[in-house]
């Protein structure tokens, strides 16, 4: 039997001793522990108030007004302690759906000190205390249930760096609530639990302290999985305390003091075993796969991990991460991963290190997998469970084609297909978690549509970078298209004089104009490579002044002993243009009328003055075009109506056309022949415009 003086000693040494180790453990957090975490401040308050408390405690007794108005306030310390602990880093925001719960705690916390003023001034000293200690347990229940729910909700790395904080709070509350329940149940203090109280702050108190010294990182509050699973863990609470009361009622049934030795001797081992056996990681692990199963839970919050996954992919945190490893990041935080690579297939379907994520200790041979490999993840679209692979397992013979220094590394835990319409686009290797755990249903089915959604990205980034690589050919590739079609056009002309020379060789007239289409010809290629720099940019020389019918004429004139180009109707005509680039869009146009009409028909040029406009007019009597093939086929590059032409003479004579402020109109009828237009504005009136208009002439100057 334990005599009252026994237990006031053994009570004064445990609240004196609570009362030293809590003050240690706040001048250890102030001195050593890390001044970058928020939750600093509130450790160290916790820590005061739990000294302060205790000294009261052991002074003037547990149950005196002071004690109690200072249990009050520790309480509420350990409170704002739990907020600012998963709260980290400014997120507040991400703990805003708990708000009210901690409010409620508060309320309920508050409204002890009312209790005490009505216990001081009523008689009902006996009721006051049952409800006392009921809204004790009541607050204890609730916080449980909140360090329960934010500590599952919390990232890994967040885990392991509140792990020892949490776990003091939990038995803190552990503690109180069988206390209070057994103050509760008996009506008055448990006397050995009183004497033992102290003592237990003391060891709650030492890993609270050691945890404020952590490193701090980056933590992350991800809200709760489910409200299904969290239902499920207030269940489990609340049958415990159930199956407490009816142990506890039955022990007090044998009597004497062997039954208040007994429950209290029960209600440790039981709480020792809860907080072992509860957390225990494969207790968990078997409660989320019944939830996701039966109750239609899952441990993902999938909502929360596809925003965290785009935001990750689609844009830079850091300056230096590309896509890559971005990739790899964005697919490793979904399984808590402390690293990762990124290897894709060469030429060759042989497997490449891309990128790495935070993984440089492992060494990579040039070639990372054989293709093999490749093969079997893109047939199979099979998730390597590593570990598996280690104990002999062989789902799909891919053990043999699994390099070995991938086998040898302890580290790597799981390769993931990357596919892209059923093509293998990568493959991502992830490193364990810090957590050790197996991989299971879930994973599997989340990495592999996260696999493929990161396979479209690299997909898309290819192409895009395809492009790119085009679009540095296109202007090379369009300047020898159009020299070509130059090229072609002499070429005929050449052909076609050399025909007429067997013909006409004696003729002196002849021979003096072959000399003279020789000399243009040796002229134009020399202008055309003058004018490479210029092709395919729609730019055109400075302009002058051009009389249209004199271009018009000497056209005509070149095509003249080839084809028959007449000239109508030459009106005088001046206009500002580029001369050469005038005739070379002349030229396309006529030898496409040429070559569009039949042999010996005749091709008309027709320059008019209307005032406003200089108009020189091409017009066959060929087999004409379709509306459809004017609207989108015939100012565009490469496509053509003539067999082997190449698409570029219309195009590039509305180019040209247009560098110099002109349009080019077309009018075509099927089986009837084709008219093109030429506009240029004329010297006269364009002078006109710009002394009519100041801001105009003040540009022009």
């Amino acid at each position: 039997m334990f005599s009252e003086v026994f237990l006031s000693g053994l009570s004064f040494a445990g609240y004196f001793a609570s009362s030293v180790v809590c003050a240690v453990g706040a001048i250890l957090v102030l001195k050593r522990g890390d001044p970058t975490r928020p939750d600093r401040e509130a450790q160290m308050a916790t820590l005061t108030l739990l000294a302060l408390w205790s000294a009261l405690a052991a002074t003037a007794g547990a149950f005196s007004s002071y004690a109690l108005l200072a249990e009050t306030i520790r309480i509420l310390a350990t409170i704002w302690l739990l907020q600012k602990m998963f709260a980290n880093d400014g997120r507040d925001e991400s703990v805003r759906l708990v708000k009210p719960v901690v409010a409620a705690l508060v309320f309920v916390e508050l409204l002890q000190p009312v209790l005490m003023l009505i216990a001081v001034t009523g008689d009902s000293d006996a009721m006051v205390f049952q409800i006392a200690m009921a809204m004790r347990m009541l607050g204890a229940t609730g916080a449980l249930v909140l360090l329960h729910n934010l500590y599952s909700g919390a990232a890994g790395s967040s885990r392991l760096l509140l792990r020892s904080s949490a776990v003091a709070l939990a038995c803190l509350w552990a503690f109180d609530l069988n206390y209070y329940l057994l103050a509760w149940m008996g009506e008055k203090p448990p006397a050995l639990l009183s004497a033992l109280r102290g003592f237990a702050i003391a060891i709650i108190a030492v890993p609270m302290a050691l945890g404020a010294s952590n490193a701090t990182q980056d933590l992350e509050f991800r809200p709760s999985r489910k409200v299904t699973f969290q239902s499920l863990s207030v269940l489990l609470i609340g049958f415990y305390i159930v199956a407490m009361l009816v142990v506890t009622q039955s022990l007090e049934s044998v009597g004497g003091e062997l039954s208040r030795f007994t429950q209290v001797a029960f209600l440790i081992v039981a709480s020792l075993i809860a907080l072992i056996w509860l957390p225990s990681k494969r207790l968990r692990g078997w409660l989320r796969v019944i939830v996701a199963k039966h109750l239609f839970a899952h441990r993902y919050d999938y909502r929360e991990e596809w925003l965290r996954f785009t935001k990750t992919v689609s844009r830079g945190s850091n300056s230096d991460a590309t896509l890559h490893e971005r990739a790899v990041k964005a697919l490793a935080d979904i399984t808590d991963s402390n690293a990762g690579l990124l290897l894709a297939p060469n030429e060759e379907a042989q497997l490449e290190l891309v990128a790495r994520w935070q993984w440089k200790s492992i060494e990579v041979p040039a070639i990372a997998a054989p293709y093999q490999l490749a093969g079997v993840l893109e047939e199979n679209n099979y998730i390597l469970n590593l570990d598996e692979l280690r104990k002999g397992i062989n789902r799909h013979g891919e053990r043999a084609f699994v390099p070995d220094w991938l086998i040898a590394s302890d580290d790597a835990w799981a390769v993931v297909p990357l596919l892209h319409y059923d093509r293998l686009v990568g493959t991502i290797v992830l490193g364990r978690p810090a957590t050790h755990r197996p991989l299971d249903w879930e994973d599997l089915d989340l990495l592999r549509v996260a696999g493929q959604q990161i396979a479209s990205y690299l997909a898309e980034q290819s192409g895009q970078e395809a492009l790119m690589e085009a679009s540095r050919f296109d202007e090379f590739n369009r300047r020898i298209a159009f020299v070509m079609h130059d090229i072609k056009n002499l070429a005929s002309q050449l052909s076609l004089l050399a025909r007429n020379a067997e013909k006409h060789a004696e003729n002196p007239e002849f021979r003096a104009d072959m000399l003279v289409t020789l000399r243009n010809s040796s002229d134009k290629l020399n202008g055309l490579l003058a004018r490479l720099s210029r092709y395919g940019s729609g730019q055109s020389n400075a302009s002058e002044l051009v009389n249209l019918e004199a271009v018009a004429h000497g056209v005509a004139e070149r095509f003249a002993q080839l084809e028959c180009v007449e000239l109508v109707r030459q009106e005088e005509c001046p206009v500002h243009a580029d001369p050469e680039a005038l005739e070379q869009a002349l030229i396309h146009l006529v030898q496409n009328a040429i070559d569009a009409s039949a042999k010996g028909a005749p091709v008309y040029l027709d320059v008019t003055n209307d005032g406003m406009f200089g108009r020189i007019e091409i017009i066959d009597s060929g087999k004409g075009m379709t509306p459809g093939f004017i609207r989108s086929g015939l100012f565009k590059p490469f496509v053509s109506s003539k067999d082997g032409g190449f698409g570029i003479g219309a195009y590039e004579a509305r180019e040209l056309i247009r560098a110099m402020g002109g349009q080019l109109e077309v009018e075509s009828r099927e089986g009837l022949g084709t008219r093109f237009t030429i506009k240029l504005p004329k010297f006269d009136a364009e002078r006109l415009s710009s002394s009519s208009n100041p801001t105009l002439q003040d540009e022009v100057a």
